[in-house]
């Protein structure tokens, strides 16, 4: 059994973790534990944003975070999903599901209509998950510049 709550400050080293995990395998991101540790302090602490954590007998065992953003296409807000990672040996019981609809819950309580992400076109796992839950793709491609 697990739960899925708010992160707290204290568990930035065990998402830290989780998100080596995730983009061990995602081709456009590289691990720095440094950056991931301040970036979700950010998150956090930021009331715009929400990171959740799944738990199960002490240990965090997936997280997913959300952040909002206004949309001009929905006139109001929608929010960016991300880091969404369950540990292997959890996958397949609902906790990927559950983190989703924990953020669904959030981010209808702040007005939005819409949550949109990015997924990595070379994990076909995470692609299936996300269709089983009825996302749908888009004919947007995500394109990025760094400053």
């Amino acid at each position: 059994m697990f739960v899925v709550r708010e992160a707290r400050p204290d568990d930035l080293g065990r998402l830290v973790g989780l998100l080596r995990l995730l983009f061990a395998i995602e081709a456009d991101f590289g691990v720095n534990e440094q950056k991931q540790r301040q970036g979700l302090a950010l998150l956090v602490l930021d009331g715009r944003s929400c990171v959740l954590a799944a738990e199960a007998d002490g240990e965090i065992i997936g997280m997913c975070t959300g952040q909002m953003v206004i949309s001009t296409a929905e006139g109001g807000p929608a929010v960016l999903v991300e880091d969404v990672v369950v540990v292997p040996e959890h996958r397949g019981q609902g906790v990927g599901r559950a983190l989703i609809d924990a953020l669904a819950e959030w981010a209808r309580a702040r007005g939005a209509t819409r949550m949109q992400l990015l997924a990595d076109r070379n994990n076909p796992p995470a692609l299936a998950f996300y269709d089983r839950l009825g996302w749908q793709a888009t004919a947007l491609i995500c394109r990025r510049r760094f400053l």
